[in-house]
């Protein structure tokens, strides 16, 4: 009876530990560690304001897609510290909401991408953006480019979830954002979102609404550039 009731803890503590560690929020300072000193920044990439400048996209075959602005936004959200400080205050009304009438149910991926890919400095630790995900099985990843033009897909979460939640995600060591000859460019460059439907999930009409795309990157090396070093572009 005693090993049993202690079999049944050990489960339990470890179930609990599992679901905490998955919540666990990666760490930008100790990500990719590579140089004596760092300046970690958060900075805000893209606040969807603009649905001009995101295009959804989903296989003719699947079904139809839309988006349009939205007024609102997540009560939780924080403003940046280093834009309170400087005095900076912009423009944030509207999100962008994506909807998908599915024609029937079967294998479907729903994209959003930027008309052109977004530049992020420094050398990025983490990509973070605030979704409302209608509480679907569907998976959420962002689509990244490093420096040499290579395209990473970086898995964010699922979106079974209501209300809104932002899901955040650490840029692997791997994904190259520099080249040790030329320091006149660094960072990645954000090629869009990408939604991998969950098969039984994919009828009627789905939702789902986008806010403050952000990151936290290393600036130390975009600030301690000699200013009287020419630019390799010619």
């Amino acid at each position: 009876m005693n090993k049993t009731k202690l079999l049944v803890g050990v489960l339990f503590c470890s179930l609990v530990w599992g679901a905490v560690a998955q919540e666990t929020l990666p760490d930008p300072a100790g990500i990719g560690v590579d140089a004596a000193q760092q300046n970690l920044q958060e900075i805000s990439i893209d606040r969807f304001e603009d649905p001009g400048f995101w295009i959804p996209s989903v296989a003719a075959d699947v079904g139809v897609i839309m988006h349009r602005r939205v007024a609102g936004g997540p009560a939780d959200k924080e403003p940046i510290p280093a834009e309170v400080e400087a005095g900076i205050e912009v423009v944030d009304d509207y999100v962008i909401g994506v909807r998908t009438d599915f024609y029937r149910r079967g294998s479907a991926t729903i994209s959003l991408r930027p008309v052109r890919p977004l530049a992020v400095p420094g050398i990025v630790k983490t990509l973070s953006v605030w979704v409302v995900g209608r509480n679907f099985n569907h998976e959420l990843s962002i689509v990244i480019e490093d420096y040499f033009g290579n395209v990473n897909v970086l898995p964010m979460g699922r979106l079974n979830f209501s209300g809104w939640k932002q899901l955040t995600v650490a840029v692997p060591p791997s994904v190259v954002q520099r080249n040790p000859h030329y320091n006149t460019e660094t960072g990645i460059r954000i090629r869009g979102f990408v939604i991998n439907t969950f098969i039984p999930e994919t009828y009627g009409t789905y939702y789902v609404y986008f806010d403050d795309l952000r990151a936290v990157t290393d600036l130390f090396g975009e600030e301690s550039r000699d200013p009287d070093d020419m630019v390799d572009n010619w």
